[in-house]
């Protein structure tokens, strides 16, 4: 073999491990951005990364990924990988996210404004990437609550065809417990609106003020100053 033929084939060697050094480094960047913007997904999730031809862009030793507007990840999708330098340029990498998990459905009828009891429901395990956002896991999240609209049997329940329980009702005598830093005080008062726990709500007081907390589970509101 000619020295040209040995020279010509080193660098198309060194090309070939360039491509594929940048290929593995923006699919690695990629994966990464999927696996940190997917750790808080109920299950466990499996990522597969597509096919990406980068034989034509420019050299580059930084990348970051980003999340393209509208892009959901789950399911097929997309992340973004651009070049910070030197050259600038950015790509759209393929991957399909599935996450296996479990998922809460009617196990009979429900009717609308019926409390939810345990057996009610009836939990699955599948893939859940396909499935509306919402779902819920967890089945305890839903007893005790109410459906805003009927179900059938064997329907997929989400967490906003739920109502929770009123803990506070309008015109109700309720302790307000008023918290700041270093001090705790509490006091007598009148609810102005109805309220579920965790939900704000004005309160009358004795004194006629009218002020806003957080309802609690025992009929109390709390005010943090």
């Amino acid at each position: 073999m000619s020295i040209y033929r040995l020279v010509l084939f080193a660098l198309l060697f060194a090309c070939n491990q360039l491509v594929a050094a940048e290929s593995d480094q923006v699919l690695d960047t990629a994966e990464r951005h999927a696996r940190h913007q997917t750790q808080g997904l109920p299950g466990k999730v499996s990522i597969r990364i597509g096919k990406l031809d980068v034989t034509k862009l420019p050299p580059c030793t930084t990348h970051e990924a980003f999340t393209p507007q509208g892009a959901r990840m789950l399911g097929k999708t997309t992340v973004g990988v651009r070049c910070l330098g030197p050259n600038a340029w950015s790509v759209l990498v393929p991957l399909e996210i599935s996450v296996t998990g479990s998922y809460v459905t009617t196990a009979r009828a429900i009717l609308a404004g019926k409390a939810i009891q345990n057996d009610d429901l009836h939990v699955l395990t599948g893939d859940i990437s396909s499935l509306p956002t919402g779902i819920i896991a967890d089945p305890a999240y839903a007893l005790g609550k109410t459906l805003r609209n009927s179900l059938a049997a064997g329907q997929l329940l989400r967490s906003d065809q739920l109502i929770a329980p009123l803990a506070i009702r309008q015109g109700q005598s309720v302790r307000i417990i008023s918290k700041g830093q270093g001090f705790s005080v509490s006091g007598e008062g009148k609810a102005l609106t109805n309220a579920s726990e965790g939900q704000n709500i004005q309160v009358r007081t004795i004194s006629g003020q009218t002020v806003s907390g957080v309802a609690h589970s025992d009929g109390s509101v709390e005010i943090i100053f």
